[in-house]
């Protein structure tokens, strides 16, 4: 019987991080193999993580709301069928049979195949998500320029070698190609140990430098827990500065930081919000779009009079009893519609190519405000379903965002969006376009207004009508004034009279 610990996998797709969101499991729970113990949120969805072994939970390494780099180990398991103190069985090779006339073939090790976290055959690690591990294994080449810093960086009385050490010309000469990749660590290695004599030249991963560098932090005056300094030596260093402040006694800061939660500052001060997960996901992708896509707004304001009614004719339809119907079904529809009479509107651009790629299918995205921030999943082949089945792909659609468990690949492939901001009471508003679609719609609220109708007669008479306005976006490289117009138009004139749509469908 031994302890093991489970590392945090690759989540796969570039990520290097996660956060812990829910642990499932507590200290003295027995679990089996398999047996879902943590739920983690990555930059692009919620995964539930399985463990490979089967045990008693002696301790959950890792907090709720903490993030965790991968590779790190979040959690420990009481094997009974692991040795204390061995090491995998995968990771030991078989004993080599003594020579003989016929020597048989040493039995391979058992490697797990396909489990979270365990060896593959090839001597990788098996990944969460992403397209699997490389076929074969990873070769690093050795680093001399480590070696390098910890010979300069040697306190007085270590052993050293007997041979006579290079000057640093010869040392830079000799070493240029490793040295020159990191020009930082050459300007520390040429000033000599100007830190502090406990830890002479400062040893730490690029995000933790970066890390002090944004907060005006030295690391060569951050007290190390061991050789390398890390993001937790910064934040205690933060808080050690905080609590140190003269003039009033009172905390800086610094001290939401380093407390690594959002917490206010002082009785009126601040809050500080890590920007992680979706959430800065997010703002990445709006920023992009912002500033690569040139965008054009129009609005129309129209009379849903007729879109209302025929929602609640729909809500007593015995085929619609068990499904929510809304106005937004009817907007879906009819901007599939739309599109297939105007279908230069859903394109995108491609800019390696100088090409515009018009798509000859609509997914049909739909912005969803969750707690974890924006996220745009998309309906996939929206334009060939019935509205039975565009109700019940919404509801699906909408349930799962709202559960933080919209996968990557739902969120994927998007050719057009609507963003519904009329359930916060707001007329429109000027959306950004999502990054690879051509244009957005922005859904406003539905008020009754005075609306100057023309009777049966001809005759115009000021009547209390339900009405709406639409805001369009598009990307203005692709689609012109005239395109986004008509497109828009045709939208309107599908929710004004919504027979319409059986003429144009």
């Amino acid at each position: 019987m031994g302890v093991r610990q489970f590392l945090l996998p690759d989540p796969g797709e570039g990520l290097t991080e996660a956060e812990i969101v829910t642990w499932r499991v507590a200290v003295g729970d027995t679990v089996k193999v398999n047996d879902i113990v943590v739920e983690i949120e990555t930059a692009k969805s919620l995964v539930e993580l399985p463990i490979p072994w089967a045990g008693t939970v002696t301790a959950l390494l890792v907090p709720e709301g903490a993030s965790v780099e991968v590779g790190s180990p979040i959690i420990a398991i009481d094997d009974p069928a692991y040795a204390d103190g061995a090491p995998p069985a995968a990771a030991s090779p078989a004993a080599s049979p003594a020579p003989s006339p016929a020597p048989a073939p040493a039995p391979a090790p058992a490697v797990p195949s396909g489990v979270i976290g365990e060896p593959t055959a090839t001597g990788r690690t098996a990944v969460l998500v992403g397209y699997g591990v490389k076929p074969t294994e990873a070769v690093r080449r050795p680093r001399r320029k480590d070696a390098l810093v910890r010979t300069v960086a040697a306190p007085p009385g270590a052993h050293v070698d007997s041979e006579p050490r290079m000057g640093i010309g010869e040392l830079v000469g000799a070493h240029a190609p490793e040295i020159r990749r990191d020009t930082r660590a050459l300007a520390e290695l040429a000033a000599g140990p100007t830190g502090s004599a406990e830890h002479g030249h400062v040893l730490a991963k690029p995000p933790v430098r970066k890390y002090a560098k944004d907060r005006g932090v030295d690391l060569s005056a951050v007290p190390s827990s061991g050789p390398v300094v890390t993001r937790a030596d910064v934040d205690a260093y933060l808080g050690a500065a905080a609590g140190a402040d003269e003039s009033t006694g009172a905390p800086t800061a610094y001290t939401a930081v380093a407390a690594g939660m959002p917490r206010a500052v002082g009785e009126r001060g601040e809050t500080r919000i890590p920007v992680k997960g979706v959430r800065k996901m997010t703002a990445q992708a709006m920023v992009g779009s912002a500033f690569t896509a040139p965008h054009v707004t129009e609005w129309i304001t129209v009379d849903v009079t007729r879109t209302v009614e025929l929602v609640e004719r729909l809500k007593g339809d015995r085929e619609f009893r068990d499904v929510k119907v809304t106005p937004l079904l009817v907007l879906a529809k009819a901007m599939c519609l739309a599109a297939r009479r105007h279908p230069d509107i859903n394109a995108t651009w491609d800019e390696g190519a100088q090409e515009i790629v018009v798509k000859h299918y609509v997914n049909l995205g739909i912005a969803a405000a969750t707690p974890r921030g924006l996220v745009v999943p998309n309906i996939k082949d929206a334009d060939l379903m019935t509205m039975r089945e565009l109700a019940d792909a919404l509801a699906a659609l909408t349930a799962t965002a709202r559960e933080g468990r919209t996968q990557p690949a739902d969120m994927a492939g998007g050719t057009i969006t609507i963003t519904n901001v009329g359930v916060f009471g707001v007329d429109t508003g000027t959306p950004i376009i999502n990054p690879g679609e051509s244009a957005i719609m922005a859904f406003g609220v539905i008020r009754k207004q005075p609306w100057v109708v023309t009777g049966a007669d001809g005759v115009d008479e000021i009547a209390i009508r339900q009405v709406t306005t639409l805001g369009l976006s598009f990307d203005h490289r692709l689609v012109d004034g005239e395109l986004g117009s008509r497109y828009l138009a045709t939208v309107a004139a599908i929710l004004e009279d919504p027979a319409r749509g059986l003429v144009w469908g």
